[in-house]
């Protein structure tokens, strides 16, 4: 088939973000032009980078990374605000990629955040590509929120986490494709976890306990999730699952209230939120995923009004 142009609008959802990279890959592989990008915290990072040139880089770099990589990356602090800085990880994606202007990037991207205290919606259109990255990723209680100039801002996800409002006429593809990270249970894919050779250290005391601490954002099985459970909930875990059911809400909410030509939902149970080493097995829930969304929309059977 010819080429068909499309806004992508993607989601927020931690780790799960990496499925983008697999929705993107089967999109190009099926013939459709991506003619602009609109994202919020992992979907702004992954919008980000493609709107660079550089995806397959990053790609590469992201699934060679194990359980104790990702925990390297992971600058602990005490702050009450969160307990990973982000300092490290930036540090890293520069050396990988380096940073650029938004206005100078291949392909249209924009990307949304919170200021605060006002509770602003901050929509990024120009400017360090990093900065809006990491200010529309900033997950409350997990990341401390990001810096600019007098500003601070936390992830865009709060009030808009699939911002389809991103979307200028401008830019506009002729197809609207959105991707929904945070979808039900019953979009649970069940993939083969990928043999990937663990370091042959082992994870420090100080780090076992702080996966021990925030199951809700390793969590690697059902088993685990229901130990959780039985257990309870602390004050920490409470605000998280509290912030989550409202993020699943409104995305549903925003989907109904916006015409899109194809969906594609992720069961907000694929992975936890830092859950980065299982990056290949996201990859493979997104193209999987899409490839059943466009077979559906190319038989007529997808959209919504």
């Amino acid at each position: 088939m010819g080429k068909k142009t499309v806004s992508l609008v993607l989601s927020s959802g931690g780790a799960r973000g990496m499925a983008h990279i697999g929705v993107i890959e089967v999109l190009e592989e099926s013939g459709y032009e991506i003619a602009s990008i609109a994202g919020c915290s992992a979907g702004a990072l992954i919008g980000g980078i493609y709107a660079t040139g550089q995806l397959p880089k990053f790609k590469d770099w992201i699934c060679n990374l194990d359980r104790i990589d990702v925990f390297s990356l992971m600058d602990f602090t005490f702050s009450s605000k969160g307990f990973i800085k982000g300092e490290k990880v930036f540090g890293e994606l520069k050396k990988l990629i380096e940073d650029c202007q938004i206005e100078d990037l291949n392909i249209p991207f924009c990307c949304t955040a919170v200021e605060i205290p006002s509770g602003k919606e901050k929509i990024f259109k120009s400017g360090s590509l990093y900065q809006a990255i990491r200010a529309s990723g900033s997950i409350p209680s997990v990341m401390t929120p990001a810096k600019i100039g007098k500003h601070e801002y936390i992830d865009g996800g709060i009030i808009n986490p699939i911002p389809f409002n991103l979307i200028t006429e401008k830019n506009r593809g002729e197809l609207i494709v959105a991707v929904d990270l945070n979808g039900p249970k019953s979009e649970l894919l069940q993939i083969e976890k990928q043999d990937k050779k663990e370091s042959a250290l082992k994870l420090p005391s100080w780090l076992n306990e702080y996966q021990k601490k925030f199951t809700n954002y390793f969590y690697t099985d059902e088993k685990q999730k229901e130990t959780k459970k039985d257990k309870g909930m602390s004050s920490v875990e409470l605000l998280n699952f509290s912030f989550d059911l409202l993020q699943d809400k409104l995305s549903d909410l925003v989907i109904e209230k916006h015409q899109v030509d194809i969906i594609v939902e992720i069961s907000r149970e694929q992975a936890g939120t830092l859950e980065f080493h299982r990056a290949e097995e996201l990859i493979k829930v997104g193209r999987l995923k899409m490839e059943e969304a466009i077979k559906k929309f190319e038989n007529g059977s997808q959209g919504t009004e």
